[in-house]
């Protein structure tokens, strides 16, 4: 794996080439790129929005250091879930005539599908910064759409399909899980605070 091929890759990731989608597709030794532009996504995200917390004047640099942690956890953890529920929707409920994969080819497509999320460092700008992370999750959703498709070999019925179903249960999980984290950040760092 040539780590110079990285930052060209999340660019033609980004511009939604199919051809990049099929590049990393085919490509084993890519799954540690895939998952390094995840890291560097939740970064982006958890620096935006740690910035515009703090001039809030609501964050401390202690809960901007655990929400970059907590972050990068998640985003992982999200994307290798999302990529299963891609893989074992793809491969069977939604499965095609043409359709063959593995769960390597949903890693590698769909971490590079997260880069247009890099954008949400720039969440904090005033005005414009709150409409940045959703236009950027739209932004990922085409690129998921786009990386199953190609990773799955099938119609794009099929792909959007297999994203909307299997972004259902990361969601719930993001949810309970910042629920609890948040709750024992709160009890934690509370109290030091004060």
């Amino acid at each position: 794996m040539a780590s110079g091929k990285l930052f060209p890759r999340m660019l033609r990731a980004a511009k939604l080439e199919p051809q990049l989608y099929e590049e990393v597709e085919a490509d084993t030794t890519g799954t540690s790129q895939a998952m390094l532009a995840v890291v560097l996504v939740s970064l982006a995200t958890g620096i935006g929005s740690g910035i515009s917390t703090t001039m809030q004047g609501n964050g401390s640099i202690l809960s901007f250091i655990g929400g970059l942690g907590w972050g990068i956890i998640a985003s992982l953890i999200v994307w290798v879930i999302f990529s299963l529920l891609c893989f074992w929707l793809g491969t069977s409920v939604f499965k095609g005539p043409e359709t063959k994969s593995t769960m390597g080819e949903l890693l590698r497509t769909l971490g590079f599908a997260y880069t247009p999320g890099l954008l949400n460092i720039f969440s904090f700008i005033p005005f414009v910064g709150p409409v940045i992370p959703f236009a950027t999750w739209v932004w990922t959703v085409i690129a998921s759409v786009i990386a199953v498709r190609q990773a799955c070999d099938f119609t794009t019925g099929r792909a959007v399909g297999t994203v909307i179903v299997a972004a259902i249960i990361p969601l719930i999980i993001i949810i309970v899980l910042g629920a609890i984290i948040g709750g024992a950040l709160a009890a934690i760092i509370g109290p030091a605070v004060q």
